[in-house]
């Protein structure tokens, strides 16, 4: 099993980076936060997972070891492959994936493409009780920096203020950046205030 890399990126498309390697050319299909590593590095170590099936292998990328653990994870969830655990681990951080599944928030599953309802509610419903805790997640459903867009503030907070915007129009993406900007120490309604004048 090959786990970690570590090379120079010799090229980069849409499909994914080339890591040479003592010589040897590994194809890679990365996450975003991998592909902002490979840039402008003479070096880069980069995780990594070998997916093996019948008639192919195929060799993926990360950033980091935690985003290599939760695509893994994911793998464990019926219904989901590789291709779909990447574009989950591609479209939110790791930290941020986990702070929605101890929280039940399937609703940000959902916002990333190709992912319904159903897969989105299995992912947190296999995942909740597999899921490493993360640091500074309480109980009561706070959370402190470490836990993404959940941090400072209440989970229901956070979840009433989204709702909020987007039931005025925007995206799940959309009002989840706009609230990253505002103050998390506010009540919902201030939030949402904040978050429609931010620009």
């Amino acid at each position: 099993m090959i786990r970690r890399l570590r090379g120079r990126c010799v090229a980069r498309d849409a499909d994914g980076i080339v890591l040479d390697v003592g010589g040897v050319g590994y194809f890679l299909q990365a996450t975003p936060s991998a592909f902002r590593k490979t840039e402008d590095a003479a070096e880069v170590v980069l995780e990594t997972h070998l997916h093996v099936r019948e008639d192919a292998l195929a060799l993926f990328g990360f950033a980091s070891a935690d985003e290599r653990r939760l695509f893994e994870q994911l793998l464990g969830v019926a219904g989901i492959g590789p291709k779909v655990a990447l574009a989950i681990v591609s479209a939110y951080g790791a930290r941020e994936l986990r702070g929605a599944i101890a929280a039940e928030d399937a609703a940000l599953f959902e916002s990333i493409p190709g992912i319904g309802r159903k897969l989105a509610q299995r992912v947190v419903l296999e995942l909740k009780e597999k899921i490493d805790a993360l640091p500074g997640w309480s109980e009561d459903g706070h959370a402190d920096d470490a836990a993404g867009p959940y941090a400072g503030r209440s989970a229901e907070g956070h979840f009433i203020a989204r709702d909020a915007l987007v039931e005025l129009g925007y995206t799940l993406a959309e009002a989840e950046q706009r609230l990253a900007l505002v103050d998390p120490g506010l009540d919902p309604a201030e939030r949402v205030r904040e978050a429609l004048a931010a620009a």
